[in-house]
């Protein structure tokens, strides 16, 4: 199945971390025979270091100056599937050309579920704390308005395989007419 979306062929996966979006966007890639890139995997190759170093080293505005460069970048690709940092939201000029230069889906999922993706997990530096569940809890209350706000199109992630979540959102771009 050959992409037609009229939106360069973009399309970009936003959402809490844990929610999928780098392991539904690879598989919807495919399907899609769009290239995939990895927002988070492209600033630590150019880093030449883990966001989470980068982040404990030069603090989380700086992170967002070089998170935002990179999705200016990404967004302007004439075809692919984005997968974005949770955070990517936070700054305006983000969330204006993900919506703009984009087709977004907003992967949501509830911060309990993502609690129980996540709970072993060390390298996402926004959940080395003392209680990781009310941080994605404060995270969700705090990101999730601006997702909303971003997306074009939202899919409840729950406990569907990922092949499922695929096709759902294949769903929605197609009754959308963009696919």
């Amino acid at each position: 199945m050959r992409s037609r979306l009229s939106c360069k062929n973009c399309i970009s996966l936003i959402g809490l971390p844990g929610s999928g979006k780098s392991t539904v966007g690879r598989q919807l890639a495919r399907r899609l025979q769009l290239p995939f890139f990895d927002s988070d995997h492209v600033i630590e190759h150019r880093l030449g270091c883990s966001i989470r170093e980068y982040f404990e080293r030069e603090g989380e505005e700086r992170f967002r100056d070089l998170e935002a460069a990179v999705i200016d970048e990404l967004t302007q690709k004439p075809a692919g599937v984005v997968s974005t940092g949770g955070g990517v939201v936070l700054r305006p000029e983000n969330r204006q050309r993900l919506h703009s230069r984009t087709k977004v889906i907003y992967l949501n999922s509830s911060p309990a579920e993502l609690f129980r993706r996540l709970r072993h997990d060390k390298h996402r530096p926004l959940l080395q704390v003392a209680d990781p569940l009310q941080r994605l809890r404060d995270l969700y209350a705090q990101r999730d308005p601006l997702y909303r706000e971003t997306a074009h199109f939202q899919i409840e992630t729950g406990r569907p395989s990922v092949a499922a979540l695929v096709n759902m959102i294949l769903m929605q771009l197609e009754l959308a007419g963009t696919d």
